[in-house]
């Protein structure tokens, strides 16, 4: 389950590409608005993904 250590860095990098998405995306035609939900939501799985970790380590470290 070491995993899910790193995974959580996944939702962090997906965050910053679909910030810098909408980003360039601000002054086209094109709607930034989905691109910076994703990024928030991708920034809020990365926070709740590292709380879940550390729950997990900490419930494994009181069994042994």
């Amino acid at each position: 389950m070491n995993y899910l250590k790193y995974t959580q860095y996944v939702y962090l990098v997906f965050g910053i590409y679909f910030i810098y998405d909408g980003i360039t995306k601000w002054g086209d035609q094109d709607k930034p608005w989905l691109s910076f939900i994703i990024a928030a939501l991708a920034i809020f799985m990365f926070f709740f993904r590292r709380r879940f970790a550390k729950k997990f380590e900490d419930n494994n470290n009181k069994r042994t």
